[in-house]
C-alpha cells in the first residue's frame, strides 16, 4: 500500500506538536511491511530525516498551470489582508484581521520561478492562506506523478490539499485532526479557518482523532457521523536525551510549564498555583519555557505577585533542548483548558519527571500515572505540586510507574490502528 500523505511541517523544522506527531507516525508506520509513505510538505529543507518516507517538498515541483479560473475557495480566500502573524495552535488574539478587496476580474494569477515552481515559505505568515491554496494547486500536479492508494492530510493547513489530490485521483481521503480551532479559539472560532476544518471533514472518507475529547467536538460541532470519526491515540518517540540526568547546580526545586504561552495551554493557572506554593516553601524554582502571546502578560502578573526571583521564562525549546529541560526538572505540569491530546507529558514521564496535567486533555484519557486536575482548580494544584516536591517516596512511585507507562505508548502501535483505518476505507470503496 502507498500512502500520499500532506503535512505542513516536519522535524526538525517544527513549531509545536504536529511535526512531532507526524514524524512519530510515519517511523512508526515505516514498520509494516509494504506500506510506503510519499511525506508532502510545503517546502522541503533538505535536513529532514527520510529513513522512514520518501519526502516532497511542493516548492520543488513545477505547476503546468499559471492561470487558473475563478474557484469557491479562491474567490473566498484569495483578496484577504493579514496584519499578523497566525501560528497552528494561536489563539483569536493572534488570528490575523481579515480585509475582504472588491473586484471584477474572474482570472487569478499564480506566481512561479525560474523553474517554473511556486515558492513556499513553509511558515505561518501573512501569506499563509494563499500557501495553503497554492499548495492545493501543487497537490494536484503531485497527485498525478504518482500512483498511491491512499490520501492522507494532517490538520487544516493541508485539508484543502488532501480534497484537491483526492478530486483529480478518485483516491479515498483520511484527514488527521490533531486540533480544532475550538481548541485554538476558546471557543472564539475563526469563521475562515472553521470552514477549511469543516470542507476537509466533510470530504473525507474518515477522520482520525487524537483522543475521545476531540473526536466529540468534531461530531458536534462539525457535524460529521460517529460512524465516520475513528481515534487513534499519538504516542511518543523513544529518545536517549530522556535517560541523561542532569546536575542542577542547586538544592532547590524545579517545576516547569513547557508549551505556548497562549490561552489554550492555561499558563496563568501556572502562575497563579506557583505563587500559593511559594507561599508555602521557598526552595524551588518555576519555569515556563514557550513563547506565546500571552507571554508578556504572564511575566507581568508574577512580577506583580512579586515572585519574579523564582520565575524563570526560557523562550521556545525544541529537540534535545526539552529533554534536557526534563532533566533538570522535579515536576512537570500542563495546565490546558483544551488540549486535544498533549505529547510534551510523556516526553516528560521518559525522563523520570512526575507529571500534573488537567483532566481537560486528550492524554488524560489513558494515562493512569499522572495526577489529573481541572485546569481552573489551582488550590488543588498547589497541594499537589506541594506534596509532590516534599515526600520524595511519593514522587518517586509517580516517577517510575510514569517511565514505564510512557515507555509503552509506542507510535508503532499507533501506526497499526492508522493502517486498519487505511484498509477499512480501501475495502469500503472496493465493494
Amino acid at each position: 500500500m502507498r500512502v500520499l500523505m500532506f503535512g505542513w511541517e516536519f522535524p526538525p523544522h517544527i513549531s509545536g506538536g504536529l511535526g512531532t506527531a507526524c514524524y512519530g507516525l510515519t517511523k512508526g508506520m515505516s514498520e509494516i511491511p509494504n506500506l510506503e509513505v510519499i511525506f508532502v510538505v510545503p517546502k522541503a529543507y533538505g535536513d529532514e530525516p527520510q529513513d522512514a518516507i520518501k519526502l516532497v517538498g511542493a516548492g520543488n515541483i513545477p505547476v503546468k498551470i499559471t492561470r487558473f479560473t475563478d474557484d469557491s475557495y479562491v474567490s473566498n480566500l484569495e483578496y484577504l489582508q493579514v496584519d499578523s502573524n497566525l501560528v497552528p495552535y494561536s489563539t483569536p488574539e493572534e488570528y490575523f484581521e481579515l480585509v475582504s478587496k472588491s473586484t471584477t476580474n474572474k482570472s487569478r494569477i499564480v506566481e512561479v520561478n525560474e523553474q517554473g515552481c511556486i515558492p513556499f515559505t513553509g511558515k505561518y505568515g501573512s501569506s499563509l492562506y494563499t500557501e495553503i491554496y497554492y499548495y492545493s494547486l501543487v497537490a494536484e500536479q503531485i497527485a498525478k506523478m504518482y500512483d498511491f492508494d491512499i490520501i492522507h492530510a494532517h490538520d487544516w493547513l493541508a485539508y484543502p490539499a488532501g480534497i484537491a489530490a483526492k478530486r483529480v485521483s478518485g483516491k479515498p481521503l483520511v484527514v488527521h485532526v490533531h486540533a480544532t480551532d475550538f481548541d485554538r479559539s476558546g471557543g472564539s472560532v475563526n469563521p475562515t479557518v472553521y470552514r477549511i476544518e469543516k470542507e476537509g471533514l466533510d470530504n473525507a472518507d474518515r477522520a482520525i482523532t487524537v483522543s475521545n475529547l476531540t473526536r466529540d467536538i468534531v461530531i458536534n460541532k462539525y457535524g460529521q457521523s460517529p460512524d465516520k470519526v475513528v481515534t487513534v491515540y499519538n504516542a511518543v518517540e523513544p529518545n536517549e536525551a530522556a535517560l541523561v540526568k542532569q546536575k542542577k547546580g542547586m538544592d532547590e526545586k524545579v517545576v516547569t510549564f513547557l508549551g505556548r504561552i497562549t490561552l489554550q495551554k492555561g499558563p496563568e493557572y501556572f502562575v497563579e498555583a506557583a505563587y500559593k506554593v511559594l507561599k508555602r516553601m521557598d526552595n524551588v524554582r518555576f519555569v515556563m519555557a514557550g513563547s506565546g502571546d500571552m507571554m508578556n502578560k504572564m511575566v507581568e502578573r508574577a512580577a506583580s505577585l512579586g515572585i519574579m526571583d523564582k520565575f524563570h521564562f526560557t523562550g521556545f525549546l525544541k529537540g534535545n533542548a526539552v529533554f534536557k529541560m526534563f532533566n533538570y526538572s522535579d515536576l512537570y505540569i500542563m495546565p490546558s483548558i483544551s488540549e486535544p491530546f498533549g505529547i510534551s507529558p510523556l516526553e516528560a514521564m521518559q525522563s523520570g519527571v512526575p507529571v500534573i496535567i488537567s483532566k481537560q486533555s486528550g492524554v488524560s484519557e489513558i494515562l493512569k500515572h499522572a495526577i489529573k486536575i481541572d485546569f481552573w482548580d489551582i488550590d488543588k494544584m498547589a497541594n499537589a505540586i506541594y506534596a509532590i516536591l516534599n515526600y520524595p517516596s511519593l514522587a518517586q512511585t509517580i516517577s517510575e510507574n510514569g517511565r514505564n507507562e510512557a515507555n509503552n505508548l509506542r507510535w508503532s502501535a499507533s501506526a497499526k490502528e492508522v493502517y486498519k483505518v487505511y484498509n477499512s476505507v480501501i475495502s469500503e470503496k472496493n465493494i
